[in-house]
């Protein structure tokens, strides 16, 4: 039984956070090669660095989480009301050099608050799986949804062109961000002030 790390209620049913399983791993390689080429060419991706189906899949077998500190990508899905809709992704470089990047899978799923609901959770997860001291969000700025998202929590540090940017993208222009482990119980009072506006 994987560890779920948290549980959201939500006006469309509860978002859930929990350690990548193997099952889910044919959903995540079936996302990266079934959205389409406009899906692919909106997020930027090198094709080259996407690689295989076989290589995608490898990549995210090893992601499981392993509960070996020296982990340097772990996974975490992404569910609601327990069905699979997507997964967040940390790549741990040095203690200082960590980015993560998530993915809602499922495009029925998309635009529904579930990044939001989940942000502050998200982050606690990365930092309580590893040891490292600060974790850079990389987002490109032709991306308003998931901009308007961090927008609520994080504000941008720095815009720059990026030749080499993290995981699978193609250089471009990103917006960069950063959180370090202290600023983890102020997201949560954000996402609370957010909550109750909501209701």
């Amino acid at each position: 039984m994987s560890a779920v790390h948290a549980s959201v209620s939500t006006r469309n049913g509860i978002a859930r956070l929990r350690d990548l399983e193997e099952c889910d791993v044919e959903k995540i390689v079936y996302y990266w090669f079934e959205s389409g080429d406009s899906h692919l060419d909106f997020l930027g991706i090198d094709r080259r660095l996407l690689g295989s189906r076989e290589d995608t899949r490898d990549r995210f077998l090893r992601a499981i989480p392993s509960k070996d500190a020296d982990q340097t990508n772990i996974a975490f899905a992404i569910t609601l009301d327990d069905e699979f809709v997507g997964y967040t992704l940390l790549n741990r470089h040095d203690p200082l050099t960590n980015y993560s990047h998530w993915h809602i899978s499922d495009p029925r799923r998309r635009a529904l608050g579930l990044s939001s609901a989940l942000y502050p959770w998200r982050i606690r997860t990365y930092f309580d799986a590893v040891p490292f001291e600060r974790l850079i969000h990389q987002t490109r700025t032709r991306n308003p949804g998931v901009n308007r998202m961090l927008d609520k929590f994080v504000p941008v540090a720095e815009t720059a062109y990026i030749e080499r940017p993290d995981g699978i993208a193609l250089p471009g222009e990103f917006h960069l961000r950063y959180v370090h482990r202290a600023d983890i119980p102020r997201l949560f009072e954000i996402a609370g002030r957010l909550s109750e506006a909501r209701e």
